[in-house]
């Protein structure tokens, strides 16, 4: 399970200023538990790191703080949206012990039934419902 905490990642940065992934590197390669190296693209660095320490939004927003431009093209960013969803569903979803209805589905369920209308009961127009 540990092997779906461990993400590899690219950091794609703007075209201008040129020199922005050596800086990047330089400050990256600082950081506990996170490998970075230049990407085979040209303005990107390739990163790997464990969910539990990182997230690609975490990264990229602490380098945009620090004057850094990520290239921010539609297909780009679309890609961004949906790492960013899934590592902070599954950061989410690490949090979560146990689902507290597997142990007494049938009580929740009818418990939660008596707080609803029943069908029959509610098509019964309201002002009727007294006769009844």
């Amino acid at each position: 399970m540990d092997n779906d905490l461990e993400k590899r990642r690219e950091l794609l940065f703007s075209a201008e200023p040129a020199d922005q992934a050596d800086r990047a590197l330089s400050i990256l390669s600082g950081l506990p538990r996170l490998k970075v190296a230049h990407s085979d693209k040209p303005f990107a660095l390739e990163v790997h790191y464990n969910l539990k320490d990182y997230t690609l939004a975490g990264l990229e927003q602490a380098l945009e703080q620090e004057g850094f431009f990520l290239d921010h093209s539609f297909l780009h960013q679309m890609a961004r949206n949906i790492i960013y969803y899934c590592e902070d569903t599954g950061r989410h979803n690490m949090e979560i012990r146990s689902h507290p209805t597997k142990k007494n589905e049938k009580d929740v369920f009818v418990e939660i039934s008596g707080q609803h209308p029943h069908h029959e009961y509610a098509s019964i127009p309201p002002e009727l419902r007294e006769y009844e």
